[in-house]
């Protein structure tokens, strides 16, 4: 079916990121520049490069090798057995409009603490050579590019097979970047939360284990760039897990469907390129003054606290809405749909301020790296226009769900994510 033909209400139109011309280039894109940055640190010492020749080119693309297959199946199948047998609760997500429901396992904390120390334990036996399993980091990104190739191939025809009960737009480029399946199972398990969870989220916080094992087992010491960064990015991941349940309330889960788009983030963008700073910082060596470590550091905590502060005020009022906010009674709007939006705390002075928490973490993680390059600045250059354009997803699905409702919520909390800024 083309991208011209007619929908029905329950049939999105093609028109997110550029439609399917825009889903084709992003699906050439996203593994290009994660394979170039990839090059740009461990073979030009983390400067920008432009190819001289087409032997240079090719060589931004390592071969899968033997040793990267077995980590790969390894870790995927140990991440597997603690998902499905480690112990947790089980919950049901937001039924969908044809009335399924997916089950999720939340034992993400669980499973990472025990997937960390076995790491741990290995690196301290000499089990695991973190400089060894570093040094396979370009075939592991070559491997999980091809599986997220092969993932989301899969996902397109499961979700074609059951187009009836999904919501796809019937173009084969978008739907395959987009994806054609909201809640793809393996038996009774999701596998959309299972990837971005336990392999996406776990597998960044292995390489934040490794990166500053290797330096310390290249050079004897951590440096303070590699402590500040290794340290903060494990609290935001053990942050994560501990508050694992809130995921089932992120557009990701509820509203994007499976497709190339958020296989390729859990499986590579996330590990390989939010690592970025821990690569950079193993092959430049950039130094860090204590005192602006602290800054950092300080910097770091302060994001944290308005990312973490203004998620738990939302759930808080969701429970109980009567519960105080800032020491106060919340206030809050009714609604045609018989709920209520909340105009107290961070709520109040911007709608996503939760993203300005995240996006300060971000910077303060990146500028760890000191301005040698700009490539350890990657994350926070991808993460502004990534929440600027979720944010702007998120307030398109409020309006199609409150309607005038909601261009009153609007009206009071004017500011997006920078209070009394934007």
């Amino acid at each position: 079916m083309s991208a011209t033909a007619v929908h029905s209400d329950h049939q999105p139109r093609p028109d997110q990121f550029g439609g399917p011309w825009g889903a084709l280039l992003l699906t050439i894109v996203m593994p290009a520049v994660s394979f170039y940055l990839w090059s740009a640190v461990a073979q030009h010492g983390g400067s920008l490069w432009l190819p001289r020749s087409s032997a240079e080119l090719l060589a931004m693309f390592p071969a899968p090798t033997c040793d990267a297959a077995a980590m790969f199946a390894a870790w995927l199948g140990l991440q597997a057995l603690l998902y499905v047998y480690g112990p947790g609760r089980v919950v049901e997500g937001r039924p969908t409009e044809h009335g399924e429901r997916a089950e999720y396992r939340i034992n993400g904390l669980f499973a990472f603490a025990v997937s960390a120390a076995l790491l741990v334990a290995g690196i301290a036996v000499d089990l695991v050579s973190p400089s060894a399993v570093l040094a396979q980091l370009g075939p592991l990104l070559t491997i999980a590019t091809l599986f997220a190739v092969v993932a989301s191939a899969l996902s397109y025809v499961a979700g074609r097979r059951r187009a009836h009960l999904e919501r796809s737009t019937g173009n084969a480029i978008y739907d395959f970047y987009m994806g054609a399946i909201l809640n793809p199972r393996l038996g009774r398990h999701d596998l959309k939360f299972f990837f971005e969870s336990r392999v996406g989220m776990a597998t960044w916080g292995a390489f934040a284990i490794l990166m500053p094992a290797a330096e310390l087992q290249a050079t004897g010491s951590l440096s303070t760039a590699m402590l500040v960064v290794s340290l903060c990015q494990l609290f935001y991941i053990v942050d994560f897990f501990v508050f694992e349940s809130n995921l089932l309330t992120m557009i990701d889960i509820i509203e994007e469907n499976l497709g190339f788009m958020l296989w390729f983030a859990f499986l590579v963008w996330m590990p390989f390129n939010f690592t970025l700073q821990q690569q950079y910082v193993l092959a430049a060596h950039p130094s860090l003054a204590t005192a602006a470590a602290i800054a950092l550091v300080v910097m770091h905590v302060a994001g944290y606290y308005v990312f973490r502060d203004s998620n738990l005020q939302k759930q808080q009022f969701r429970r109980d809405p009567s519960q105080p906010i800032w020491g106060e009674r919340p206030v809050s709007m009714d609604t045609a749909r018989g709920t209520k939006l909340l105009l107290s705390g961070w709520w109040g002075l911007a709608r996503h301020s939760n993203y300005l928490g995240d996006l300060t973490m971000a910077l303060a993680w990146c500028l760890a790296c000191g301005f040698g390059s700009i490539v350890p600045y990657f994350y926070f250059l991808y993460f502004a226009p990534l929440l600027l354009d979720r944010e702007r997803r998120d307030n398109a699905m409020c309006k199609r769900k409150y309607g005038a409702d909601w261009d009153r919520y609007c009206e009071k909390v004017p500011y997006r994510i920078v209070p009394f800024v934007y």
